[in-house]
């Protein structure tokens, strides 16, 4: 990975933003308001892609069409589900640069006009991204002082976020190179809670990837209805997912990485571990676990994913947990060290656009 310092854009270069919608028609005009904040140093223009929501929310993107023509909409007589409408909307881009913006979400002022620059400066690079802000109600003020660019040689970034298995992208903050994009034909639909992991991993098997640091890129709508805090939320089928979505990438895409083999033994160590870190949180914090049934699937994910973890330390925690013995560390100090550890990785990954490993600097 190399800091560069960024370059200003010379010329206008095109961008489309697909924004899917299910019941959002309420966020819709805050979140074009936002698409279209860059207008004066791109040329942007918007594509809704409503699956049939029952909330009226194709009328609203109709009349925002109808007000504005830069916006276009898809309106599905049928649901279609989130991925078909994700794949559909991105095949219908036009733009030379793509962003994927959920209609809840919004971009931070210079966003596109950021991301474009460093694809305009880099044509080896496929997908920029960046940090994106979670936010509940009002969004804060962004953080506006672009600091540099990191870019990565392609399988140097995949390297770097397998090695952890964590996925270091909210979406909002990605814009991708329209051949790209189509190279990889979008959303695997196999994979419903983790296709957004995967597709940032093939991209970074076809090209480079950049990322612009010290801004906020993008705002991430926290709320009740989010899609990975109700339909796909639960730990086990968090880790099912990304045990897939990594043996898919392996499986089929290993060939264009070097060194495949080590990079998925280091994949599937972990995850592995992480896995049964979560099996072994409840007990550590005292009291009662809650879904015993749970937390032993998270333990027996994490011997099929690497089974040499019954030779570990964290192994032995979990016998002595699962027997019914309690924590040797008081369950206070514990979670001190958990508290700290996840502060300063998520300031690691802020400053460098890399998570790292769970429980782990």
């Amino acid at each position: 990975m190399r800091k560069e310092t960024p370059q200003a854009l010379t010329d206008r270069p095109r961008v489309t933003v697909v924004i899917p919608c299910y019941n959002y028609g309420h966020f819709l005009a805050e979140c074009l308001a936002t698409v279209f904040a860059d207008s004066d140093r791109v040329d942007v223009d918007a594509l809704i892609v409503d699956d049939c929501s029952p909330d009226g929310s194709a009328d609203v993107a109709r009349e925002l069409a109808a007000a504005d023509p830069r916006v276009t909409v898809i309106a599905h007589e049928t649901n279609k589900r989130h991925i078909a409408t994700y794949n559909e909307g991105l095949a219908a881009a036009t733009g030379e640069y793509v962003v994927l913006l959920s209609a809840d979400d919004l971009l931070a002022k210079g966003s596109l006009a950021r991301s474009a620059a460093l694809l305009r400066a880099h044509p080896e690079v496929g997908l920029v991204y960046g940090f994106s802000r979670r936010f509940t109600g009002t969004p804060p003020e962004p953080r506006a002082t672009l600091r540099s660019w990191s870019v990565w040689d392609g399988p140097e970034w995949v390297a770097a976020v397998t090695r952890t298995a964590t996925n270091p992208i909210y979406t909002p903050e990605v814009m991708m190179r329209a051949t790209t994009m189509k190279d990889l034909v979008g959303y695997d639909t196999r994979l419903p809670h983790a296709a957004d992991y995967h597709l940032w991993l093939r991209a970074g098997t076809r090209g480079g990837i950049g990322r612009v640091n010290g801004v906020d890129q993008a705002f991430y709508r926290v709320h009740g209805a989010n899609m990975h805090t109700g339909e796909y939320s639960g730990d086990v089928l968090d880790i099912e997912q990304r045990h897939l979505t990594l043996r898919i990438l392996f499986d089929e895409d290993g060939h264009l990485l070097p060194d495949p083999d080590r990079l998925r033994a280091d994949a599937y160590r972990a995850l592995a571990r992480e896995s049964l870190i979560l099996a072994c949180r409840p007990y550590e914090r005292g009291g009662d676990p809650g879904d015993t049934a749970a937390l032993a699937r998270l333990a027996e994910l994490a011997t099929e994913i690497w089974p040499a973890i019954r030779e570990s330390a964290l192994w032995r925690s979990w016998e002595r947990y699962s027997s019914g013995r309690g924590p040797l560390v008081p369950a206070p100090v514990t979670a001190l060290r958990d508290r700290a550890v996840l502060h300063l990785g998520w300031r690691r990954w802020r400053h460098s656009g890399i998570s790292p490993a769970v429980r782990s600097l």
